[in-house]
């Protein structure tokens, strides 16, 4: 007998299916298994068995069926492992976008967008005369043409430079990017996983600067001993290694990147979790893990002060509340003449921003 079942309303849920809900926990473990599938079905089945996220009618195994027949894992490859594919990748990023830059509220700073007239992208409905300089094809021909038919008559048409009509374009700046990770042994010290939040947030900025300012270029840089650059698909899986801290590396990467890169509007994200630790003198590495070295932090605040000269703001995001750690990310943001988002882990979305420009310090939800 055909008819309609009824259950009781939840709104967190807002007409999500069980596959949706069980996506949405899939891509929080990836991110914690560094893409590992069969660590996160696990993990997931467990969450099933405490939780009861599914039910008679569709299990863990219709999910992995589901997964496989809508393209987000492969098991199909020359090595027999179970990968995710890129559409997973992509999803990993928004969902970090949505989850870390979801609640922040609406404002015009970051945007590219100018209300200047001038050479760029962005059609603008206005026309005025042609100039000498003018390019060709700003011209608007429609209304050039009509000029000419109106001025002279259709017996004895001609278009000469009084008719011609330009359209006017608005400019969009563009920006280089470059994020900075830092993946050395301190992000995942004394208990506290800080890689995941770290990753969490390359992946948020990422997302956001690809999706809504495609033009933008983005560089990525990962950081431990030595520095070296990565690609976007490549943040799901990153690791953190047995590395020390060098900043320096990772600064100077940075720098050599952004000075290739011909936009006049550049940048440096970088995302840490407190001091550097280690510095390449030729081929020998100096390391201090038992405070803040001197020699090693004037380094990195000599880069810091080249990158103001060069007009390259540095953002730091800090994955650590401790006040040790925060000093050396405090005095290095106020000699680049930066930005500091300092971020709990308990709580990655509650961002203390702070504006050295300004002077201003307030709470970003």
């Amino acid at each position: 007998m055909l008819g309609h079942q009824f259950s009781k309303f939840d709104p967190s849920q807002q007409g999500k299916t069980t596959f949706d809900t069980l996506m949405q926990l899939f891509l929080q473990l990836l991110t914690y298994t560094s893409g590992d599938v069969n660590e996160s079905m696990q993990w997931l089945n467990e969450l099933d068995k405490e939780y009861k996220l599914t039910n008679d009618e569709y299990g863990i195994g219709d999910f992995y069926e589901d997964l496989k027949s809508k393209g987000y894992i492969d098991d199909k490859n020359p090595t027999g492992q179970i990968k995710i594919t890129p559409k997973t990748e992509q999803g990993i990023r928004k969902s970090s976008l949505d989850e870390i830059f979801g609640k922040l509220k609406k404002t015009k700073k970051g945007d590219h967008r100018t209300f200047k007239p001038g050479q760029g992208d962005e059609i603008n409905p206005e026309t005025r005369p042609f100039q000498f300089g003018d390019m060709l094809e700003q011209i608007d021909f429609t209304s050039s043409i009509r000029n000419a038919q109106v001025n002279h008559g259709l017996d004895s048409f001609r278009l000469q430079e009084d008719d011609l009509e330009i359209r006017e374009t608005d400019f969009k700046s563009q920006t280089s990017t470059v994020l900075m990770i830092d993946i050395s042994h301190s992000m995942i010290l004394y208990g506290e996983d800080r890689i995941t939040p770290a990753k969490k947030v390359a992946m948020a900025l990422s997302e956001l600067i690809k999706t809504k300012y495609p033009k933008d270029t983005l560089d990525i840089v990962v950081f431990g001993n030595d520095a070296w650059p990565i690609e976007v698909k490549d943040l799901p899986y990153l690791q953190v290694g047995p590395y020390h801290t060098n900043t320096v590396a990772g600064l100077e990467l940075a720098m050599d990147i952004l000075r290739r890169r011909r936009n006049p509007n550049k940048q440096i994200f970088m995302i840490t979790d407190g001091k550097p630790t280690c510095l390449k003198i030729g081929a020998r590495y100096y390391k201090n893990s038992w405070g803040v070295d001197r020699k090693i932090l004037n380094r990195c605040l000599n880069l810091a002060a080249q990158c103001k000269k060069l007009k390259i703001p540095i953002t730091t995001f800090m994955i650590a509340t401790d006040p040790y750690l925060q000093r050396f990310v405090q005095e290095f943001t106020e000699t680049n003449n930066g930005k500091a988002f300092f971020a709990g882990l308990d709580k990655l979305g509650a961002f203390i921003f702070r504006d050295f420009e300004s002077g201003k310090r307030k709470t970003v939800f």
